[in-house]
């Protein structure tokens, strides 16, 4: 299958890279042309234009309206039989309004959103949970074995964001966990590599703690998966959460401290940010 990828942002430009090396990859939009530089496929200047020459539109975006205003100016030009694949982290609502403007051309959706930052998108390890048409999945399979490792389809269409969202839920306990616990460790005087390297081998050790214990205890905080992102993610949950009378407590305490590192200039650095409010 003819493969364009749309988006080569941090996560989208790992996961084209590993469909280039597959051999999968034939197209590429982005909204910054730069980024486009390195690949050596065909490089489009408008997402119509790249959905009318191949068989799979791959989108990686960072926000509902920018996935919507994408899936309607592919829908002008998209032939009848493409499936379209959205690996962006947006509501339920918004890939379900995705897949309505599509089916209007004969286009199957997938919402696909993906779990592994930017390291899992540049070694190929993602997490995919998806959405929508189960043929559809199995067809696409091969390109999507490019970029994930594990893909799983979760059920009807806006069943795959729905399940990011409990991932996005789920991260923001564990960064919560994870940073007061190493500030607290600081202040009994530990030595931080070695409360990282024991708890790591632990019931409580856990991959966000294995790879960023080290670098927020030493003040760095390069993403990763930003926290402006993670904010944006969480106020989709907050919304899903309120259409069913849901209680999540420690969305809403996530939320508002992330609102404190974004009014501090630090919405760009990595979650684990979140320890320099917990070190107060």
């Amino acid at each position: 299958m003819k493969a364009g990828m749309i988006g080569l942002g941090a996560m989208g430009l790992g996961m084209a890279r590993n469909l280039a090396k597959a051999g999968c990859l034939t197209a590429v939009y982005n909204r910054t042309p730069a980024k486009t530089a390195e690949f050596t496929v065909a490089v489009f200047d408008s997402p119509e234009a790249l959905a009318a020459d191949v068989d799979i539109v791959l989108i990686c975006v960072s926000a509902d309206q920018d996935v919507l205003s994408v899936v309607e100016a592919i829908a002008l030009s998209i032939k009848p039989g493409t499936i379209v694949v959205d690996m962006s982290t947006v509501s339920s609502v918004t890939a379900k309004k995705a897949a309505a403007i599509l089916a209007e051309k004969q286009v199957l959706f997938l919402d696909a959103p993906v779990s592994g930052g930017t390291e899992g998108a540049k070694n190929g390890t993602l997490a995919m949970m998806v959405g929508g048409d189960v043929t559809a999945l199995e067809k696409a399979m091969p390109v999507l074995e490019a970029m994930a490792a594990r893909i799983i389809h979760m059920g009807a269409t806006g069943s795959g964001q729905a399940t990011k969202a409990v991932n996005q839920i789920m991260g923001a306990g564990i960064n919560q966990a994870v940073t007061e616990a190493l500030a607290f460790a600081q202040t009994q005087g530990l030595a931080m590599d070695k409360v990282i390297d024991v708890i790591s081998g632990g019931a409580s050790g856990n991959w966000f703690l294995q790879h960023r214990g080290s670098t927020m205890t030493k003040g760095t905080f390069t993403p990763g998966f930003k926290v402006a992102l993670h904010h944006k993610d969480l106020k989709i949950c907050q919304v899903m959460a309120a259409q069913t009378e849901a209680l999540v407590p420690l969305v809403d305490m996530t939320v508002t401290s992330y609102e404190q590192l974004m009014s501090e200039g630090y919405g760009d650095e990595d979650i684990s940010a979140l320890y320099r409010l917990k070190k107060q």
